[in-house]
C-alpha cells in the first residue's frame, strides 16, 4: 500500500486538513444521536438488524471473555454480545463473568446506549467509557475479542485504528469488523451508490432534519475501502487469518482477523 491513512484529508467527498476530520465527524454524530436508530431502520429497511445478529453470531461469544466494543456507543452490538453470553443461564459471575466495554469517542451517543441498556433492565457486564478508537485507553493484550460496527470508515486514521485494535487483543485474540462497503456486486452499485447519494440524504433532512450530516455518511460509505483492500490493510496492521463475508450482495461486509 502506497500511502497510510489516505482517508484522513477527506471528510466524505470534501478534502479538509487531517487535524479537523475528527471534530468534524463528532459534530455528525452529536447531531444525528437522538434519531440514530431509527434511521438505521428506514435507511436500510430493517437489515441492519439482521446484519448485526450475524455480525455477533460469528463472534462465538463464551463464558469469561473480556470484549471491546469500539465505536458502539448505542449499544446495538454490546446489548446482543450480552443477550449471547446470558442466553439460557444465570447471571455469571466471578472469573466465568462475561466483561463487555463499549469505547465510544462520542458521549452522547453513549448516553442514548447506556438508556437502551437501562430500559432492557441490564444494569451490569456492560461498561462504557469515553476514548479514541486510533488510542485506546486500554493496556496491551488486555481483550479476548474486538468488534467495531459500522464505526471504521467515520475515524480520522484507519490503519492507526487498526493497529490500536491488534495491540489490545491478546494472543489468539479475535477482531471483528462490520461496515458498509464500496465493494458492491457490480449488478447492484449503479443503483446502491444513486441511493446513498440521493435518497440517505433526503431521508436525513426529512426525519432527522439533518441532511449534510446524512451526505457525509453517504459519501463516506461510497470512499470506504473494498473488501480486498481493507483486508491487505488488516494484515499490515497485524492480524493473520484475515477473512471477509459479504452481506447483501457486499452492501455490508465482515471482517475479521487473528492476532497470533
Amino acid at each position: 500500500m502506497s500511502q497510510l491513512n489516505p482517508e484522513a484529508e477527506w471528510f466524505g467527498f470534501t478534502k479538509i486538513k487531517s487535524e479537523e476530520k475528527a471534530a468534524m465527524v463528532g459534530r455528525v454524530f452529536t447531531s444525528v444521536a437522538v434519531n440514530y436508530d431509527l434511521m438505521n431502520d428506514l435507511m436500510s429497511c430493517g437489515l441492519h438488524r439482521l446484519w448485526k445478529n450475524a455480525f455477533v453470531a460469528r463472534m462465538r461469544i463464551r463464558s469469561g471473555m473480556d470484549i471491546l466494543d469500539i465505536a458502539g456507543g448505542t449499544g446495538d452490538i454490546a446489548l446482543r454480545m450480552h443477550k449471547t453470553a446470558s442466553k439460557g443461564k444465570r447471571p455469571i459471575k466471578g472469573k466465568d463473568k462475561t466483561r463487555i466495554t463499549v469505547c465510544d469517542i462520542n458521549p452522547e451517543m453513549m448516553k442514548y446506549g447506556r438508556a437502551k441498556a437501562l430500559n432492557k433492565g441490564i444494569v451490569d457486564g456492560i461498561d462504557w467509557i469515553a476514548g479514541d478508537a486510533e488510542k485506546l485507553p486500554f493496556p496491551s493484550r488486555r481483550f479476548d475479542l474486538c468488534s467495531i460496527a459500522f464505526g471504521l470508515r467515520n475515524v480520522t486514521r484507519i490503519d492507526d485504528a487498526l493497529k490500536e485494535a491488534a495491540r489490545i487483543l491478546r494472543p489468539g485474540g479475535k477482531f471483528f469488523c462490520l461496515e458498509f462497503s464500496s465493494g458492491v456486486t457490480p449488478i447492484l452499485k449503479p443503483v446502491y451508490e444513486t441511493y446513498c447519494k440521493s435518497a440517505m440524504p433526503l431521508l436525513g433532512e426529512f426525519i432527522a432534519d439533518d441532511k449534510d450530516a446524512y451526505q457525509y455518511l453517504a459519501e463516506s460509505i461510497i470512499r470506504f475501502p473494498p473488501q480486498k483492500e481493507l483486508a491487505e490493510r488488516m494484515k499490515t496492521a497485524g492480524f493473520d487469518r484475515v477473512k471477509w463475508t459479504n452481506l447483501a450482495g457486499g452492501i455490508a461486509v465482515i471482517h475479521e482477523g487473528t492476532v497470533l
